[in-house]
């Protein structure tokens, strides 16, 4: 894995061993708390327009910035426990895309690959 993520990695290990929070964090419950995480994401969004989640003020991405962290951090605790690689299981969902959704037949288009 890259250095930086280990390093991030590391402090979460010691931060939950501080805490004694090893026991609550089962891959269900991690999984379980990044997706309130990635709802309460979500909220920042809900009511804006396309426009508007594009041009954020500095407070709103700021607050965003924090829930994004939320949700990163939960999935490095995640792969941690189950002993994912996480940059390399990213290589290979983009290489999966890539051979899912060719560029000359997804260029441009939202579908799904299954009704190109």
């Amino acid at each position: 894995m890259n250095h930086d993520l280990d390093t991030l990695t590391q402090q979460l290990r010691d931060f939950a061993k501080a805490r004694d929070w090893g026991q609550f964090h089962s891959p269900k419950n991690l999984a379980s708390a990044l997706t309130v995480e990635a709802a309460e994401l979500l909220e920042h969004f809900q009511w804006m327009t396309e426009d508007q989640s594009r041009h954020l003020s500095e407070v709103k991405r700021g607050e965003i910035s924090a829930e994004v962290a939320d949700v990163f951090l939960y999935i490095l605790q995640l792969c941690d426990g189950l002993g994912i690689d996480l940059v390399e299981a990213a290589r290979t969902k983009i290489a999966s895309n890539a051979a899912k959704y060719p560029v000359e037949l997804a260029r441009g288009n939202s579908k799904k690959y299954s009704e190109f």
